[in-house]
């Protein structure tokens, strides 16, 4: 059935991993073993773009012997009717019956599949379960850092998608951290992109309107928001990462393994052991150096059950989620160690936790998906709009923190408090808009699974 790119739905369906060169890799060699059939539960919106490349195979074997419409739901799916419905599928869904979950969309379908999975009772689980991403809105952001992660050179709108593509087929998976997010009203959220107030969130979602144009929305709304810059009062704290001591090369033999994760990582739920990095601080180019020795299938990983429990007792008496052991409350004072900003008149502040904010954004360019930071920006007022205007322009090559402005200000942190005083503004939560007011942020390392090629 055909549905105009008006009617925003979610659907579902099915589709088989199979190998498929790149173009101009030629054929499949024929000693290449054979490829496990690998089912993905495909979660997409009516206004995503098709794709071609997407195929359905029953079976093991190599090549495709069938073209079918990829689209096309093994069973009838309700249309979404309401925000949150994707929530909805994935917290109901019987997750066994597929080895991955896809989603072709922009960042917030994704969005609400994370928050599904955290809110299943089988949580623990059920957020092992590798997600994958192929982009089909404006933003893009997760896709445009897992092509970026790979190494490839920068890639835009069906060259981003075909690159999402082959990285899917690929089917190597690798840990995604995310981060627990606190509102005013006690409700939790868990977030794997971003969290911003003022200038980026404003745009964000006051770029709406823009939408049917694309990603140049952001622009747009740039543009407009720079012609009558706000500025916001509010109170800013973070626990600052403490950077591992440095080595020279000869004593390299001398620094001692990091200590095993308090939580269940990606390594702990695999049968083969992983690579662990031998730093934090790696860049995201060092951490995905060798993709066959840090990642594992899809196929050979997905079907394995979690062997590392948490304890009841960590759960801090909060049920369906990890303990946030850094977080004081939002009605309690920060805790020691954390470091408080002076200023209170900001015009953005934005923790980050992929590479990319958009399609053009390199907003991270040291962050991989597994690094267990938050990279923490923030912009206090008095920058010019032309200025701020270079900022964004050079973010567009990762340059920004070369141009050596004074109001700009990059932390790397594993947790955040955030007060806006000004009574009016926005706060976006990967992409999304949440309730204004105090929010508070922690980053759990390695929770989920991504499948990042």
């Amino acid at each position: 059935m055909v549905r105009s790119r008006s009617e925003r739905g979610v659907f579902a369906g099915t589709a088989t991993r199979v190998a498929q060169p790149r173009p101009g890799e030629g054929r499949v060699p024929a000693e290449a073993p054979p490829v496990s059939a690998c089912s993905f539960y495909i979660l997409y919106e009516a206004s995503a773009p098709s794709s071609p490349w997407v195929t359905s195979q029953h079976g093991a074997r190599r090549g495709c012997s069938k073209q079918e419409n990829p689209w096309s739901p093994s069973e009838p799916v309700p249309r979404r009717e309401h925000q949150n419905h994707a929530r909805e599928l994935v917290r109901k869904a019987d997750l066994s019956q597929w080895d991955a979950l896809v989603i072709m969309s922009g960042d917030g379908l994704l969005f609400e599949v994370i928050n599904g999975l955290m809110d299943r009772e089988d949580w623990e689980q059920a957020i092992q379960t590798p997600l994958g991403i192929l982009p089909g809105g404006s933003g893009n952001a997760l896709a445009a850092s897992v092509h970026h992660y790979s190494q490839s050179p920068p890639a835009w709108n069906e060259e981003l998608l075909l690159s999402c593509g082959f990285l899917l087929c690929k089917g190597l998976v690798g840990p995604l951290d995310l981060v627990s997010i606190h509102l005013a009203s006690q409700q939790r959220l868990f977030s794997f992109l971003s969290l911003a107030w003022g200038f980026v969130a404003d745009v964000d979602i006051e770029s709406e309107k823009y939408r049917h144009v694309g990603a140049i929305r952001f622009l747009m709304g740039t543009l407009v928001r720079l012609a009558t810059l706000r500025v916001y009062q509010g109170r800013l704290a973070y626990l600052p990462v403490k950077e591992a001591p440095r080595y020279p090369k000869g004593n390299a033999k001398a620094v001692h393994p990091p200590a095993a994760p308090q939580r269940p990582s990606l390594c702990s739920s695999l049968p083969c052991q992983l690579l662990p990095n031998a730093s934090p601080n790696q860049n995201s180019h060092r951490n995905h150096t060798s993709a066959n020795s840090n990642h594992n299938s899809i196929a050979n990983s997905s079907n394995n059950a979690i062997t590392t429990k948490r304890a009841e007792a960590q759960s801090g008496g909060r049920s369906g989620a990890p303990p946030d052991s850094l977080l004081a409350g939002l009605d309690q004072p920060v805790p020691e160690g954390w470091t408080v900003v002076r200023e209170e008149d900001f015009v953005l502040v934005l923790a980050i936790y992929q590479s990319h904010l958009a399609e053009d954004l390199w907003t991270a360019p040291g962050a991989s998906a597994d690094d267990g930071f938050i990279h923490l920006f923030y912009v206090t007022a008095g920058i010019s709009r032309p200025a701020l205007l270079r900022l964004f322009l050079a973010m567009e090559k990762g340059a920004h923190l070369a141009c050596g402005c004074p109001h700009l200000v990059y932390e790397k942190v594993r947790a955040l408090r955030l007060e806006p005083i000004s009574p009016q503004g926005m706060i976006t939560v990967d992409g999304e808009m949440v309730e204004y007011g105090p929010v508070e942020a922690q980053i759990h390392p390695g929770l989920a699974r991504l499948v990042c090629g």
